[in-house]
């Protein structure tokens, strides 16, 4: 028998909200075709900004829903009941009574048939980067206040009339070019045109100097609207300065990036600096803003088309010099794994990497598990408790999220790996096909089990320091002297944990020595990327700037005799 004071709470929570339902439909004044997609509805307790923009890892998200339409037609409801999963509140009927601002957006899928058989609907990118806010053609509503009242009966009509309006692709300028390529390997792989793009800095005097060939470095990271932190202007005098950034307990930041643009233009125009590309990758795919620039068997063959389609054009029509010793990679988090995995799996193609603050590159490091000894992603457990792991801390060690959290909120956004986030493109991106076509997950979603056999093959295919390891009698003499690390040892999601275990790797090791960097930040959080002497919130502006040194000392020490050494050098 129930305990009476359990009884009463029970009958409490269902007579507060005995049928709360939100019937959310899409008008035909819009779109009249049927349309397949994730449904999300969001409730907020303010309307600035939308309720859509309010959802997020921090304690004061927005409250959100998910679920799964195929063939929705105009004006056919969706209907979001207590059985949908929600969070940070999984149900509806978890919701306090009181007032909200409530608005839903429809993320629109495709249906792709690809090359090894399987057809899955997914969110293609559509020019914004894989953002669900905001990419063209997502339907949405206006926010709406609503109030929940404890004790009615209520359903709440939803009506999604808006569209998000199409991108503008960036200019050229004398100094940044963009380019767009179809690739032939990743078109046969997903069974319909793909692209690859890239935003190309020259450098100065690339126009009076026609039989300069260039040294280029492949600027890894998210997805790049246009080359960033480059600016022929600088800012103006009366710009206004009244923003706060909370991470750096700072005013006036948007000037300072401003500024750094514009000094950064200066010296790349200088005398003195040297002459070479920088170039930013655009690979957005249906997972996530980047395709981590490897192959996969759910994104995949990224990693080829970038080096043997992409890159070759590249260095074709803006003069590279096309070989090993002239290319270097470098990039933060998701760009410095990005950039140690091209070091790793195409070693005799870069002479360098500089890898910053980079997502798990030891996987016995997963942030703040092992991924192949614990049982759990969520929790460590014993026999008489389980305690979450963090996910996010701040530079004392305070956290802002668990790992359940945040992979509930990706739940809530997208079934399949389709969330577009963090956790889901790692299992998009390392995960063999599942039987459905959709990424085998590594754990279980909801409750964080790990499967073992998952684990297994990320390990052998995408763990970098096992791979390292396995591989070093014929990787080791083609990496030496080639792989360069930092991290902040307060890095915000733990990433410092898996480069201590590479660092023990790299100084141990011997035939041949790896004669690597790994340097770490006191304090530094996130995107700390290897210069002691600035703070933070300046350094992460200046990758660009800031391994130009170690790169031409690089190129003295390696290139082959005969090599081109002084034609970019004017």
């Amino acid at each position: 028998m129930k305990h009476p004071l359990l009884l009463l709470l029970v009958l409490w929570t269902t007579a507060a909200h005995p049928q709360t339902t939100f019937n959310v439909s899409y008008s035909a004044t819009q779109i009249r075709q049927p349309l397949d997609g994730r449904v999300l509805l969001i409730l907020a307790k303010t309307n600035k900004p939308e309720p859509r923009q309010q959802v997020s890892d921090a304690v004061e998200t927005a409250q959100l829903f998910g679920i799964d339409v195929n063939g929705l037609k105009p004006g056919q409801p969706a209907v979001v009941d207590a059985s949908v999963f929600g969070y940070p509140k999984r149900s509806l009927k978890d919701l306090a009574p009181g007032d909200y601002y409530v608005q839903a957006v429809l993320h629109k899928y495709e249906t792709f048939k690809r090359k090894d058989g399987h057809i899955v609907k997914l969110p293609m990118d559509r020019g914004e980067g894989q953002n669900w806010r905001t990419a063209p053609g997502n339907m949405f509503s206006k926010p709406q206040k609503i109030s929940i009242r404890r004790g009615a009966k209520q359903s709440v009509a939803v009506v999604m009339d808006q569209v998000n309006p199409p991108i503008e692709a960036p200019k050229d300028t004398k100094f940044i070019k963009h380019i767009k390529i179809q690739s032939k390997r990743l078109t046969e792989f997903w069974g319909r045109p793909m692209y690859l793009g890239a935003h190309v800095l020259l450098p100065a005097g690339f126009d009076e100097h026609p039989d300069a060939r260039f040294p280029i470095c492949i600027n890894h990271g998210h997805f790049p609207a246009d080359f960033d932190g480059f600016s022929e202007t600088p800012p103006a005098a009366n710009m206004d300065t009244t923003d706060y950034i909370e991470r750096f307990k700072i005013y006036g930041y948007k000037k300072i990036v401003a500024q750094e643009a514009y000094d950064f233009y200066k010296k790349w125009t200088s005398k003195d600096f040297p002459r070479m590309l920088i170039v930013e990758i655009q690979h957005a795919n249906p997972y996530y803003d980047d395709s981590y620039a490897v192959n996969s068997e759910n994104l995949g063959p990224y990693g080829d088309a970038i080096m043997y389609e992409l890159l070759p054009e590249i260095e074709k029509r803006f003069r590279g010099i096309g070989q090993g010793w002239a290319r270097f990679t470098y990039g933060g988090s998701t760009g410095g794994w990005e950039a140690l995995a091209a070091q790793v799996f195409y070693p005799d193609e870069f002479n360098g990497c500089f890898a910053a603050c980079p997502d798990p590159i030891a996987f016995d490091a997963y942030t703040v598990f092992n991924l192949y000894k614990d049982k759990n992603a969520y929790y460590s457990e014993g026999p008489f408790r389980r305690t979450p792991r963090p996910g996010q801390r701040n530079y004392l060690g305070q956290v802002k999220v668990t790992l359940e959290e945040t992979n509930h909120r990706e739940l809530a956004l997208g079934t399949h790996s389709r969330s577009g986030d963090q956790f889901d493109i790692w299992e998009a991106v390392y995960s063999p096909v599942g039987a459905d076509g959709y990424p085998k997950r590594v754990w279980n979603k909801l409750t964080g089990e790990i499967d073992t056999t998952v684990a297994a093959y990320w390990r052998d295919h995408y763990d970098l320091l096992h791979i390292l390891r396995r591989d070093w009698k014929t990787l080791g003499p083609k990496v030496t002297g080639k792989i360069h690390l930092y991290c902040g040892d307060m890095d915000n999601y733990y990433l410092n944990n898996a480069v201590y275990l590479m660092e023990d790797f790299l100084k141990s090791v011997k035939s041949p020595s790896a004669n690597s960097e790994v340097a770490y930040g006191d304090r530094a959080e996130h995107c700390w990327n290897g210069d002691p002497t600035q703070p933070n919130y300046i350094s992460r502006l200046r990758y660009n700037t800031m391994y130009v040194d170690k790169i031409l000392k690089r190129i003295e020490e390696s290139a082959p005799k005969g090599a081109d050494l002084k034609s970019w050098r004017y």
